[in-house]
């Protein structure tokens, strides 16, 4: 998130919120992880504020880095497994499922490495232009990149759900613009922008679109 912790708690509680009334409209124990998405996203938000209080110097170092480990876990690790997980549970049979499937391996893959990478090398973070930039010698690759927008982003746009795979395209412009015009902060700037994004889910959920016997059957007549 720019601009400071304030703005990052703001965030986190109001995406909160959001992320608490989609999860009462989850009708499916399937869409339970996508569902969660927008409280997952909160709570992301919520530790940045904490990163933003240690480099403003308001707790102490150790606690600062502790939150830089968790934010850098979650954005870079947790987020390439739980995007083509959820979407996953939710797909029906077929040749989506099994492509989305192999996109879960790989977000698995980095899940891991991304883990290692965090506990082996030291992860910086500093503030420029009023945005965090993220440091670790290990995931600051760019086939790690590549790999992370296409379990990220792909198994979204792959989704027979065509909510889900609006979703996804909205998430690809996003990574492409915060490329062009933060790529420096890419991992805060782009994680704040799928944040406030996933609001959108509380209201696919709300309007009965997402429907996981008859998929897309209300999406195209609402």
């Amino acid at each position: 998130m720019c601009f400071s912790a304030e703005a990052n708690f703001v965030a986190a509680g109001a995406i909160g919120l959001v992320g608490l009334a989609t999860l009462r409209k989850v009708s499916a124990v399937p869409a339970v992880l996508f569902a969660a998405t927008p409280l997952l996203f909160a709570l992301h938000q919520l530790t940045e504020g904490f990163v933003w209080l240690g480099l403003d110097g308001r707790i102490r170092p150790e606690a600062r880095d502790h939150f830089v480990f968790l934010f850098v876990l979650y954005a870079q690790g947790v987020l390439p497994l739980l995007m083509p997980l959820a979407v996953y549970l939710m797909e029906p049979p077929g040749r989506r499922r099994l492509l989305i499937g192999g996109l879960t391996a790989v977000g698995g893959a980095l899940c891991v490495y991304t883990l290692y990478g965090v506990i082996a090398f030291p992860t910086t973070a500093r503030v420029e232009h009023h945005s965090i930039v993220y440091d670790n010698a290990a995931t600051s690759w760019l086939s790690v990149a590549a790999a992370y927008v296409l379990a990220t982003c792909g198994a979204l746009v792959l989704s027979w759900h065509r909510v889900v795979m609006g979703f996804g395209i909205l998430n690809f412009v996003g990574v492409a613009v915060t490329l062009i015009v933060r790529g420096y902060a890419f991992t805060s700037v782009w994680c704040h922008y799928a944040a406030v994004l996933s609001v959108l889910i509380f209201w696919q959920f709300h309007k009965g679109h997402i429907d996981l016997r008859d998929p897309n059957s209300r999406a195209l007549t609402a």
